[in-house]
């Protein structure tokens, strides 16, 4: 990336959560220079935001915190997306671009046009995030080697996708751009069905007759605690997600029901070639993602113990 004038020069964050405190963190570390608005809906989250000193102003209403942007970037549920967006809507300087990083693309877009008609939108989606929420959750490198995806309309403006780009470069991402609906389907394959899954299991284990909950704590082995953290996401975040993406989310998870049959078919059967050729090519998969530095080789997830 080139050493050049900043991309914007006052941006507006509206949700200060785990990604909105991220994208604070990560301008007033990456380029201080750059002015930051922010407001949340919920009064204890702007004054934590004020008390860690997330941006140069925390408003007290979502208008007053764009007024002044160049960048607005919209750090709510995909479900409230449309009800944000209205509220921004008087106040929104012309020449500013608005922007998200909502999971459920087509969903955003359609949301932010319908409350924004005459706006600028480039709907965009870092893939990067934690199990945690709140502004006290964020940090600075979250979108450090991570891809951030960009979905604009064909008819989006070349120069305005570049600036949007390159203030995600800046904090440290990986852009791709990439159309809404292929976006969504990738991700309901790579993230939001094993969300579902985790959610399931988790819930399967508390519900299993013959197994208590602290049974199902204490004895807790690798692959249930770590399906434990994914199911300790933002409920709120992840029940709009799965209701504004359930086209995709559906279609992956009929495909993932069918493929489940046929390993519940190999089992009992004892069909031993089935299982070691699927566990084969799944094991390829995560040295895949290792190689591409999409996560941490060391033993157990790259964990410290004591």
């Amino acid at each position: 990336m080139a050493e050049t004038e900043v991309p914007f020069s006052t941006i507006a964050i509206i949700g200060i959560g785990l990604i909105g405190s991220s994208i604070a963190r990560a301008v007033r570390e990456r380029t201080p220079d750059v002015r930051i608005n922010a407001y949340d809906s919920n009064e204890a989250v702007r004054t934590r935001a004020v008390e860690l000193g997330l941006a140069d102003k925390v408003s007290d209403t979502a208008g007053d915190a764009v007024r002044e942007a160049d960048l607005v970037i919209m750090c709510v549920p995909v479900g409230a997306m449309k009800a944000a967006g209205e509220s921004i809507a008087p106040a929104l300087p012309k020449q500013a671009i608005v922007s998200d990083v909502g999971s459920a693309k087509m969903a955003v877009a359609r949301a932010l046009r319908e409350a924004l008609p005459d706006a600028t939108i480039i709907p965009a989606h870092p893939v990067a995030g934690t199990e945690n929420s709140g502004p006290d959750a964020g940090f600075a490198s979250l979108f450090h080697g991570r891809w951030c995806i960009l979905t604009p309309h064909e008819g989006a403006a070349k120069a305005n996708v570049d600036r949007l780009g390159d203030f995600w470069q800046r904090l440290g991402a990986k852009v791709e751009i990439m159309d809404a609906k292929h976006h969504d389907l990738v991700l309901a394959a790579t993230s939001h069905l094993p969300h579902l899954i985790a959610y399931t299991i988790v819930g399967t284990a508390d519900d299993l007759e013959g197994i208590t909950q602290g049974e199902v704590i204490k004895y807790s082995a690798g692959g249930f605690r770590d399906f434990t953290r994914i199911a300790a996401s933002d409920p709120t975040m992840w029940r709009d997600v799965f209701l504004n993406n359930r086209e995709a989310v559906l279609d992956v998870l009929q495909r993932f029901s069918e493929d489940l049959s046929m390993l519940q078919r190999a089992i009992r059967w004892g069909d031993g070639d089935t299982l070691f050729e699927l566990f084969t090519r799944t094991r390829a998969v995560r040295r895949s993602i290792i190689e591409q530095g999409q996560d941490d080789a060391r033993p157990d997830f790259g964990r410290v113990h004591e």
